[in-house]
């Protein structure tokens, strides 16, 4: 997320009046008509997904008219959301991670979908993962249905793991076996003294070093529910900073800053020049595209116990939809089985219906990666950082500090002093 979103936020909510999305028609008839304004992001493969659904969609209720409001990415459709919902014009439904939906649900910018969802007929809340429908609960309310449940995975380029005689990871890998064959697999090709290939891509942040941290038995923050501070001081939570930031300092697996600053980690990967990288399922469509080698994933390393963090995006409904009736009814279909079918076909999500997350629909495809199980096998282990409504901002302000982390020789103690220090007025001021 750009260091500015939380500016943008800030002053967009601000505003009395702003033109914003466009507004919509009033509903009629039991299941609505007129127009659905539908804001999103997302890759081009993503996008298309969601236009099939909204063609599927027109054939089962012609007299609803859904129109896709596409943003560039995350940081634009806050900014945009931010702006309708001050204007009071906000788009009828959209799409956003967890992570960032409190905001909007602590200003009563939400709809609460729990009477509609206890209804539904295309499906019960029971046939939903709970870890994903949890996140989107506010003071208890079920305010937004995702649509995906995704975790942190390690995605490994098996073509180099077998030309280097390097064993490939299995499921209850530990740490130090990511760390040895990191070293193994990160070379010098050219001999000109300078590393051509990675062993490791991993991005410094908070979402990334958490799970490790859990891995490890500590804990994030001292109350998930009501947070007041980050305990990664706590003895657990330092282990696992010491290990995670030592990387780069310690272990050279890593690309330099420098490095970084040309060619991120996804495109490396992409290239032909990391080994492996730690992303969530987001990255699959384009990872697709890789035609010069074979590519798999496989569950994150332990440090002491199994674990893994939430990635999950939802349907939303905004308080200010003047067409809620066929705004539900869009939502139905589009988290409803053919919904999700459609967009398990672009690779970008693990559908949160459990039995199209265990049908071909997900698993059967032959499309890569092979071991999509994966993502189901480590629903378990999941957990998720909090969704207060300050929760943005404090990953905008402990981005700098974990960037710094990774590449000077910090103490954990004092990362850990750090973050505190940048973090404790946002957890206060949290709803």
């Amino acid at each position: 997320m750009a260091r500015s979103l939380i500016a943008v936020i800030g002053l967009t909510l601000a505003l009395a009046a702003v033109a914003g999305c466009g507004g919509s028609e009033e509903s009629s008839g039991e299941g609505g008509s007129g127009t659905v304004q539908f804001l999103v992001f997302g890759e081009p493969e993503e996008l298309r997904a969601y236009r099939d659904i909204i063609t599927a969609f027109k054939e089962v209720e012609p007299d609803i008219d859904v129109q896709l409001v596409e943003a560039s990415d995350r940081s634009d459709l806050i900014a945009r959301l931010s702006t309708s919902i001050a204007g009071g014009n906000p788009p009828d439904v959209f799409l956003l991670n967890y992570r960032f939906y409190g905001q909007f649900a602590a200003k009563g910018a939400l709809e609460s979908v729990a009477e509609r969802f206890e209804s539904a007929e295309a499906f019960e809340p029971e046939a939903f993962y709970e870890e994903a429908l949890e996140a989107f609960r506010w003071d208890g309310e079920q305010m937004c249905i995702p649509q995906n449940i995704s975790s942190l995975v390690v995605y490994y380029n098996r073509t180099m793991f077998k030309d280097e005689g390097v064993s490939e990871p299995e499921p209850g890998w530990q740490w130090r076996d990511m760390v040895e064959k990191a070293k193994a697999l990160t070379k010098d090709e050219n001999g000109e003294g300078k590393v051509d290939v990675y062993g490791l891509g991993v991005e410094a942040s908070i979402i990334r070093l958490a799970p490790f941290v859990w891995s490890n038995g500590g804990e994030i923050v001292d109350d998930l529910e009501n947070p007041t501070r980050f305990t990664l001081d706590e003895v657990a939570a330092t282990d696992a900073m010491a290990e995670f930031f030592a990387l780069r300092r310690v272990h050279g697996v890593i690309p330099s800053e420098e490095e970084l600053e040309s060619e991120d980690d996804e495109s490396r990967f992409l290239n032909g020049r990391t080994a492996m990288v730690l992303s969530s399922r987001r990255s699959t469509p384009a990872f697709r595209t890789i035609t010069d080698f074979d590519w798999d994933i496989a569950p994150l390393p332990i440090l002491r116990e199994p674990a893994g963090i939430l990635h999950s995006d939802a349907y939303c409904m905004t308080e200010g939809s003047e067409n809620k009736d066929a705004t539900w009814t869009f939502m139905e279909f589009a988290l409803g089985s053919e919904g999700q079918r459609i967009a398990a076909g672009t690779g970008r999500t693990v559908p949160s219906l459990k039995a199209v997350a265990s049908s071909d629909a997900f698993l059967g495809s032959d499309a890569k990666p092979a071991n999509s199980r994966v993502f189901l096998d480590t629903i378990p282990q999941i957990q998720r950082v909090p969704n207060i409504s300050t929760w943005p901002e404090i990953e905008d302000a402990t981005g700098g500090i974990f960037d710094v982390a990774m590449f000077d020789d910090l103490p954990p103690t004092l990362i850990a002093q750090q973050v505190d220090e940048a973090t404790r007025d946002l957890f206060a001021r949290a709803e």
